[in-house]
C-alpha cells in the first residue's frame, strides 16, 4: 500500500526531472527492472512455486501468484501467438493508478506504469527468460483496460 501511495510522487518527480515522456518511461523501466532483478528471489523463498516447463505456464505464473503477491490483483492471461511465446496480461484494475484519474495532455506519450514492464523484464531474465515487455493498452489512455504485453525472445543457457 505504501508503494502505491507513493508512486504518483515518484512518477510526478521523475516528469519534472526529464523533459521527454520517453526519458521518464527508460527510467521507470530501468528502476523497475532493478526492482524485478532484486525481487525474484523474494518471490521464489515465498511462493515456493516449481520450475514452469513452459512459456505459458511462466505467464500464469506472473499473473496469479506474482501479480496476486504483490499488487493485489489477478490479470486474465491471453496467448496471441501460434508460437506460443507472446502472451497478454490483461488487468480490468490496476492499482498503480488508483489515485491517477488521467494523464495532464502534455503527457500523452508517458507511460505511467512502465516501472511494472521493466520489473516483470528483471525477475524473467534472473531466471533465464529473456523477454520483451511493453505496455499495449492502458486505461490512462482512454482504454477499457490495461494490457501488459510479454514475448518471451529466447530462453537463455544456463
Amino acid at each position: 500500500e505504501l508503494f502505491v501511495l507513493t508512486y504518483g510522487a515518484l512518477v510526478a518527480q521523475l516528469c519534472k526531472d526529464y523533459e521527454k515522456d520517453e526519458d521518464v518511461n527508460t527510467c521507470l523501466d530501468r528502476m523497475g527492472y532493478g526492482i524485478g532483478v532484486r525481487l525474484i528471489d523474494d518471490f521464489l523463498a515465498r511462493s515456493a512455486v516449481k520450475k514452469c516447463r513452459s512459456y505459458s505456464e511462466t505467464a500464469d505464473m506472473i499473473a496469479q501468484v506474482a501479480f496476486k503477491m504483490y499488487l493485489g490483483v489477478t490479470p486474465r492471461v491471453s496467448c496471441s501467438s501460434a508460437a506460443g511465446n507472446e502472451f497478454s496480461l490483461i488487468l480490468d484494475k490496476n492499482p498503480l493508478v488508483d489515485f491517477v484519474e488521467e494523464l495532464p495532455a502534455e503527457r500523452a506519450s508517458l507511460c505511467y506504469c512502465n516501472l511494472l514492464c521493466g520489473v516483470i523484464r528483471g525477475a524473467l531474465e534472473m531466471v533465464h527468460l529473456a523477454a520483451e515487455v511493453t505496455f499495449l493498452r492502458d486505461r490512462l489512455k482512454g482504454d477499457a483496460v490495461t494490457e501488459i504485453g510479454i514475448t518471451f525472445l529466447r530462453k537463455a543457457e544456463d
